[in-house]
């Protein structure tokens, strides 16, 4: 698996229609998007009243820059984009799955 991790700094009063941006992803652009399997909207415990963390899976490292170079993922991000104070800290990185007991 494959995906990256987001420290976002929202915009104060952006909070919902933040949600709202990632909410309509997995609603209208999930069913066009090849191997997107989840994604986490974390607040750290320990952070900022405006920070947040995502973290995103996709399958495969492939299918997630494909929709990553997709034209309408650009357009999506523009709107997310428009809720945050600063770009995005990206990480991308490669999932290794802990075993589970």
């Amino acid at each position: 698996m494959f995906g990256t991790i987001a420290r976002l700094k929202v915009k104060p009063g952006d909070e919902a229609a933040l949600q709202a941006t990632q909410d309509r992803w997995w609603r209208d652009r999930k069913p066009k998007v090849k191997g997107a399997i989840t994604a986490y909207s974390c607040k750290p415990v320990d952070g900022a009243a405006n920070e947040q963390l995502l973290f995103v899976v996709f399958d495969t490292k492939e299918n997630y820059f494909a929709n990553a170079n997709d034209p309408e993922q650009d357009a999506w991000y523009k709107d997310f984009r428009s809720h945050l104070q600063a770009d995005p800290e990206w990480t991308d990185v490669e999932i290794q799955e802990a075993p589970r007991g």
